[in-house]
């Protein structure tokens, strides 16, 4: 049997090889319509999508919103131009291949251009084809692909991502992935969606015509109202003249105020450095003007208090003051400290014009709490002693009474110590011009004057002393100089030095200018102020040259033979007080063989004078507490001393060669006077007491062969040596045997004269001869004295005869 022949009985449906084929259902190739093109299943969905968003198109551009008044001159609404497809011949209609679907495929920039939006207008179209211009020129059209980090527009998109429309990276995705067709049609509708609301927003942004008149003229206000504040603002008004036209405070100058008040109110010495810091926060967002004046204001306010107010309170704003000086600059504290100068000025001769106050009504504090903030803001080297002084000066000028008295007190208790150290002379001068006014004044001067006098000599001095209130306030002042040195160390400086002003140059400001302050207008002539300075210059030093003149004379009557003896013959003569002569001394640079010249100087002055004056034995006591040398020095002039009264053997053989070969040192008298001879064993007397010699320095006398003179010297000087055992000063001498008895000190005795027991025959002498010449005529004092002197020779020659 022949085998059977296999046939395929697996066919496709006709309907679906008609699609395939591209006939109709139920046709054939013969039976196809000439004329109608046969459009694939996807170009037939996209045909049917285009002419859906035609159709939504002409149904919102149909339905517009009218307005009921419409103006004239509004303009015309577009007319929207629809481009229908034109239907393409079937003969010229093609199956497209794969490789033409990818070469047809639109970009994603086409995508978001094409049909999804309205047609394009006549500008739209020429954009487009000037891009499409510019990519050919890049080298983009006609099939040819760069990369996208080479066209330098990868970042142009990135601020999509915020926005929700998708990224250049998105688009690119989209158009590489040509699997997912199926997904295509979820994206037409989403981005249908998108368009059709864009639509509708600008359909509701339509133009609905003029509005009323009501709001025409709300609007016209407003832009009046905005040309005004414009033409204001832009109005220049010059410097001057700003402050005359705001009568009141502006709402932020109050709060301004209220800030800077609060923060004065808070502030203490632990919360300083946060009150600077509030303090520059207020500068950097305020006007430095507004805020400087603002500050001193309220502070010279609080501080010119009716009441006396605490050291504590006035050091605390103060140093404040200090601290926004030292970090401001220099035009801050100018400032402040012409105002406080001129509220001071004001006050004062607001009290001069008033009557004598009554019990019920006193005198105010302001002036008395303005000087110790002016004293403070001294003490922090916040202005310089020049204006210190020239404020001194004014209260001197007049009448001295006890309101200038008080104030005087305040500026020499609160900083007198920084003014001596700074200028000595003019303190000098100062307290000249109080003595001067005290005796010049015929009614007996008050408790508190004298005491002023008192605290300006003890300041001269250099012996002030610190009660328990200045204690307190020097505490603080302590504390503050700390803080505002360590301020250096955590911020910028911008001011080092004080303001060196004088008073003058404040009174002056207004009509000269303020030559401290940079850049600050300067009217005044330098050149004559120059010559005014050199003529008082040359006038004090015609008068000091006059005054040495005349001291140079008086030393050649004195017989100063030499330049050195004439020139601490000068010092001695024209200085103050003792450590004036000793600081002066010290400044003439001498040699240790010319300092012995002072000694001599000084007994030779010493002796000269009519009655004895402790000045110089202060000064020569001074300077042996500095050197050993002035001691020594005393002993030889000593013993010159006895030789010429007689003492011929005392110096030893060698000494006396010397002054036989030389002719003798020693100043040419044809004899002493007794004035002499009392001066000079008083002064011996005085350093033996308090130890600037020792007894030693009679070793060489022989008490038994003395001659007249040299017995009455040595009798007062050992009746002063008991008396000067006693007392502490020189100044202050009784000769009351009664007080001299009560306030007896046997120790004191006995340490003068245990010394002498180191040399047996000068203590035998001295034995001998206190013993043969004070008998029982002298004083109890005397007598008591002598015994105590020979007790201890005695006892200390028995016991300790090595010595």
């Amino acid at each position: 049997m022949a085998p059977r022949t296999k046939t395929s009985t697996t066919r496709l449906p006709s309907s679906l090889l008609e699609e395939i084929n591209g006939l109709p259902e139920g046709g054939n190739r013969s039976t196809r319509r000439k004329g109608k093109p046969v459009l694939s299943r996807k170009d037939a969905r996209k045909q049917d999508r285009d002419q859906r968003k035609q159709r939504k198109a002409q149904f919102f551009a149909g339905t517009k919103r009218l307005v009921d008044d419409e103006h004239e001159e509004a303009p015309k609404p577009k007319k929207v131009k629809l481009d229908l497809p034109k239907p393409t011949p079937a003969a010229t209609t093609k199956v497209p291949s794969n490789d033409q679907r990818k070469a047809k495929k639109p970009s994603a920039l086409e995508k978001l251009a094409s049909g999804s939006r309205l047609p394009p207008t006549q500008r739209e179209t020429d954009d487009d084809r000037y891009i499409a211009y510019l990519e050919s020129k890049l080298g983009y059209g006609k099939g040819k692909k760069i990369a996208d980090d080479e066209d330098g527009l990868g970042d142009l998109l990135e601020f999509t991502s915020t926005i929700g429309v998708p990224t250049m990276e998105d688009i690119d995705a989209e158009n590489l992935d040509e699997s997912e067709e199926e997904d295509e049609d979820e994206d037409e509708l989403e981005l249908e969606d998108f368009y059709t609301s864009s639509e509708e927003e600008d359909a509701e942004d339509e133009w609905t015509g003029i509005p009323t008149n009501d709001n025409s003229e709300s609007d016209s206000e407003n832009v009046e109202t905005s040309e005004d504040a414009s033409a204001k603002t832009t109005t220049y008004v010059p410097p001057h003249l700003r402050n005359k036209d705001t009568t009141e405070d502006s709402e932020e100058q109050v709060k301004l105020r209220r800030n800077l008040k609060g923060l004065l109110n808070r502030m203490s010495e632990q919360n300083l450095a946060s009150i600077l810091d509030s303090v520059e926060e207020l500068y950097r967002k305020h006007r430095r003007n507004d805020v400087t004046s603002t500050i001193t204001s309220l502070i010279i306010d609080g501080i010119s208090a009716h009441s006396l107010l605490l050291d504590s309170y006035v050091v605390l704003h103060a140093a404040f003051i200090a601290s926004l000086h030292k970090i401001l600059g220099l035009e801050f504290a100018a400032n402040f400290v012409q105002n406080v100068v001129s509220s001071y000025e004001t006050h004062y001769a607001a009290l001069e014009d008033e009557s004598a106050p009554t019990g019920d009504d006193p005198k105010g504090k302001e002036c008395s709490n303005l000087v110790v903030l002016l004293a403070e803001l001294y003490n922090f080297q916040v202005i310089s002693c020049i204006l210190v002084f020239d404020i001194v000066r004014g209260l001197l000028n007049d009448e001295l009474t006890e309101f200038n008295v008080e104030l005087l007190l305040k500026f020499m208790r609160t900083s007198g110590q920084q003014l001596r150290s700074d200028d000595p002379s003019a303190l000098k001068d100062i307290t000249q011009l109080v003595q001067d006014k005290v005796a010049a004044s015929t009614e007996k001067s008050s408790s508190r004057t004298q005491f002023m006098i008192e605290t300006l000599m003890n300041l001269k001095n250099h012996k002030a002393k610190k009660t328990a209130t200045q204690n307190q306030s020097g505490e603080a002042v302590e504390r503050m100089k700390k803080f505002l040195a360590s301020l250096g160390k955590k911020r910028h400086v911008a001011a080092n030095e004080p303001l060196r002003i004088s008073l003058d140059d404040l009174h002056s400001a207004e009509t000269k200018g303020k030559w401290w302050l940079v850049g600050a207008a300067w009217g005044g002539d330098p050149l004559v102020d120059r010559q005014k300075d050199a003529q008082s210059f040359a006038s004090k030093k015609e008068d000091e040259v006059s005054t040495s003149n005349t001291l140079l004379k008086l030393a050649k009557k004195q017989g100063m033979n030499t330049d050195i003896r004439r020139s601490i013959f000068v010092v001695l003569m024209s200085s103050d007080d003792y450590v004036d002569a000793c600081d002066r001394l010290s400044q003439l640079n001498l040699t240790e063989v010319q300092q012995r010249e002072i000694i001599r100087v000084l007994l030779h002055c010493c002796g000269n004078e009519k009655t004895y004056n402790p000045y110089y034995t202060l000064v020569c006591q001074h300077l042996c507490k500095t050197s050993h040398s002035y001691k020594i020095t005393l002993q030889f002039c000593l013993w010159d001393f006895l030789r010429d009264l007689g003492e011929t053997e005392v110096g030893g053989a060698e000494v006396i060669k010397s002054m036989k070969e030389n002719g003798g040192e020693s100043f040419d008298l044809k004899s002493i006077s007794s004035s002499r001879l009392r001066n000079v064993a008083r002064a011996y007397a005085w350093w033996l007491a308090k130890d600037c010699v020792a007894l030693t320095i009679l070793k060489p006398v022989d008490f038994t062969t003395l001659q007249t003179q040299t017995k009455t010297f040595l009798s007062e000087m050992f009746t002063q040596l008991f008396i000067s055992s006693q007392v502490s000063t020189p100044l202050l001498r009784t000769t009351d045997d009664n007080d001299l008895m009560m306030n007896k000190n046997r120790k004191a005795v006995e340490e003068i004269f245990i010394k002498a027991t180191r040399v047996q025959i000068l203590a035998m002498g001295l034995v001998y001869f206190i013993s043969s010449l004070f008998t029982t005529e002298n004083s109890k004092f005397t007598k008591w004295a002598t015994e105590v002197a020979k007790d201890t020779l005695r006892t200390g020659a028995d016991i300790i005869p090595g010595l």
